[in-house]
């Protein structure tokens, strides 16, 4: 740890540089998949806009708990089965996995192929029932 501090004191323009890289490769990559709701402008979006909620969890985790009317197509087929959801073309889409990390390479997808509004769900199906809101168990 000691010869890092002395590097990075010793070449800071060097770490400042890969700092900086590093954040735009994450500002890059967050915004080319859309950007991050919360709970409460999930819910604003599914009520006020009909947004559709397209669950990346595999089967069993769907049925386990997922958001109402909510459709699934898991993470390895999104490229197969985009013709499911080409009549949302024009509509938000709200992307929606466990913990919100496997979102962002759906939602590119999506984006990538012309769907206007994507989202995804900040902090997944966890953060949603971390907030007591309802699911449906199947």
């Amino acid at each position: 740890m000691e010869q890092f501090i002395e590097f990075a004191t010793n070449h800071w323009i060097l770490v400042g540089l890969l700092a900086g890289c590093f954040a735009l490769l994450a500002w890059d990559g967050s915004h080319k998949a859309g950007p991050k709701v919360g709970t409460h402008e999930a819910t604003r979006l599914i009520n006020q806009e009909n947004a559709l909620v397209l669950d990346i969890r595999d089967k069993a985790d769907f049925k386990g708990g997922h958001l109402v009317d909510s459709m699934n197509i898991p993470n390895a087929q999104i490229n197969n089965r985009l013709g499911e959801l080409e009549k949302y073309k024009a509509s938000p889409v709200i992307v929606v996995c466990k913990a919100g990390q496997t979102a962002s390479s759906a939602a590119k997808i999506l984006k990538e192929n012309g769907f206007t509004e994507v989202y995804r769900l900040g902090g997944g199906i966890m953060e949603w029932s971390g907030n007591n809101l309802p699911l449906v168990k199947k």
